[in-house]
């Protein structure tokens, strides 16, 4: 018995992965399991089975599932004066600014809030023209793969792409930070404080939701009471109604409100897309 054992503890990970994956599995459903498998006998830890499943499942999602929405956008205007400009970047926060002319659907480039930076300690801001400071701005439809930005953005060394729909309209902005957290899940940081990041309209009473969005929030948002004294979160009471971690794709009704499950990981829902339905149920 001891001598199975240390033969056991000397087997390195690529021969304990192949003793799991002895048999090829016929689909990525059994690329799955297999996976949960091999965390169950611990060759590597749930974490890494998480980022694993997140790896697998985002060539499923498109830009449209992730992008922050256009009313969310913070734009800055190509003929902002600075006295004008500073304040907004400084309430905002954020590190990009997408420039437009005449409306949102003018994209003139994208601004950079640390370029910013040496002007307002040498002081020349005076002679400031966002035009010779901003720089050019990464377009992508919303129907792009997840897969396919996130090769885009390795090879341009962008970090934030403006998306537009299949009219040429801008729909909202997509960062490499969204593509990576559905790989890696959520990115806080002490910024993430706004409760509509949680939601993203995806078409005609259609929303994406990021399951970790508390319930209380939800109901505010959409004029719900959906309540659970045993769960606080959207991703905790789908599972709750389900009865297991859901897997994606699946979906479960309550009420007129139908959530599919967008992305999971193996012990958590991550992305759940919303459709608003007649009290009846009926599509119409």
């Amino acid at each position: 018995m001891a001598a199975q054992q240390d033969e056991g503890e000397s087997k390195t990970l690529l021969e304990r992965l192949g003793d799991v994956f002895s048999s090829a599995p016929e689909n990525r459903h059994g690329v799955m399991e297999m996976l949960r498998e091999a965390e169950e006998k611990d060759i590597f830890d749930v974490e890494a089975l998480n980022m694993m499943f997140g790896a697998l499942q985002v060539s499923d999602l498109s830009v449209r599932d992730v992008l922050i929405p256009r009313p969310q956008l913070k734009c800055v205007g190509v003929d902002q004066p600075p006295e004008a400009l500073l304040p907004m970047l400084i309430e905002a926060k954020h590190s990009r600014f997408p420039v437009i002319g005449d409306d949102e659907d003018d994209i003139r480039g994208v601004l950079h809030a640390k370029d910013l930076l040496p002007l307002v300690i040498n002081g020349g801001l005076s002679s400031f023209d966002i035009k010779d400071y901003m720089r050019a701005a990464a377009v992508v439809p919303e129907s792009m793969r997840l897969n396919a930005l996130l090769k885009e953005f390795r090879s341009s060394r962008q970090h934030m792409a403006l998306v537009v729909d299949e009219y040429g309209h801008t729909s909202g902005a997509v960062t490499i930070e969204d593509v990576l957290e559905q790989i890696v899940g959520d990115i806080e940081d002490e910024h993430d404080v706004n409760e509509e990041n949680f939601v993203n309209p995806v078409g005609d009473e259609t929303y994406n939701i990021k399951a970790h969005m508390p319930l209380d929030d939800f109901n505010e948002y959409f004029g719900t009471v959906l309540e659970d004294d045993e769960v606080e979160t959207v991703g905790g009471l789908v599972m709750r109604h389900l009865g297991h971690v859901p897997e994606q794709d699946e979906h479960v009704d309550m009420g007129p409100l139908q959530f599919t499950v967008l992305n999971a990981e193996s012990r958590r829902v991550r992305l759940l897309r919303l459709e608003l339905r007649p009290a009846d149920g009926s599509a119409d």
